[in-house]
């Protein structure tokens, strides 16, 4: 690997993080008005917005499930979050499968049978892209689902792990996702540490994909604390702004 592409560097990355270390991440809920639950993270150079809305009436009426709500998503990404070509307006194969996979996470947590014939909506829009917005994604949405009062079975965040040159590194830029050897973009839920999500970009062996995990697992707790901050700090500005809770 060329001097100009070289990831790590006396053991630390380019943008001066050690190997295990998160970039920056901040949370906000509540963001939106007319949602029923909102959160904008700002994570590295990553934004991304999420809106919930419902429960409320299943459309079309006959996808409706009389046993529980529906839960859908609908990942998009703006024209001017990334340069490269999966940016282009409208949906694409990746957002397509992006949707898929946040739409497993939560269908897994979402107490849907709470509320039969009806759908949970979840739009998450990325405003800006600098590697791991899925993961991003992820935390937002749930943030998001919390917001809008929807039972869960747990809170789950989302993240990266991987391997830049012959490195095991958490949350990986977009240098790295690009450059590296290989990124796995996991979901974990809190309590019970289930992998929601698991999906490999590149080659680990079974030792290395367990190192990576477990960094995941230990990250998952720090993302997981700034979640339920921005939830707590949601509520603590409603009941100071007079709203009955």
């Amino acid at each position: 690997m060329s001097e100009e592409v070289k990831l790590i560097v006396d053991g630390k990355r380019r943008d001066g993080r050690a190997l295990d270390e998160l970039r920056p991440l901040k949370i906000e809920a509540g963001v939106l008005h007319e949602a029923d639950g909102s959160a904008l993270v700002h994570w590295g150079g990553n934004k991304v917005i999420a809106g919930v809305f419902g429960p409320r009436e299943c459309l079309p009426k006959h996808e409706a499930n009389p046993y529980k709500a529906l839960v859908k998503c609908r990942y998009t990404m703006s024209p001017f979050a990334s340069k490269e070509e999966h940016s282009r307006s409208g949906p694409n194969r990746r957002s397509i499968e992006i949707s898929k996979v946040i739409r497993q996470v939560f269908e897994s947590l979402v107490v849907s049978e709470l509320y039969p014939m009806t759908q949970i909506d979840i739009y998450v829009d990325v405003l800006q892209a600098e590697g791991g917005t899925r993961a991003s994604a992820i935390t937002a949405a749930a943030v998001a689902l919390a917001d809008a009062g929807i039972p869960m079975k747990d809170m789950a965040c989302g993240l990266a792990v991987g391997k830049a040159e012959d490195q095991i590194i958490l949350d990986l830029g977009k240098e790295e996702d690009n450059s590296g050897q290989s990124d796995v973009p996991i979901a974990i839920s809190h309590r019970d540490k289930k992998f929601l999500l698991l999906q490999m970009d590149g080659l680990l062996s079974r030792d290395e994909l367990e190192q990576a995990l477990d960094m995941g697992i230990v990250a998952s707790d720090k993302i997981h604390e700034l979640q339920v901050d921005a939830i707590t700090r949601r509520y603590s500005n409603l009941e100071s702004d007079g709203v009955e809770l």
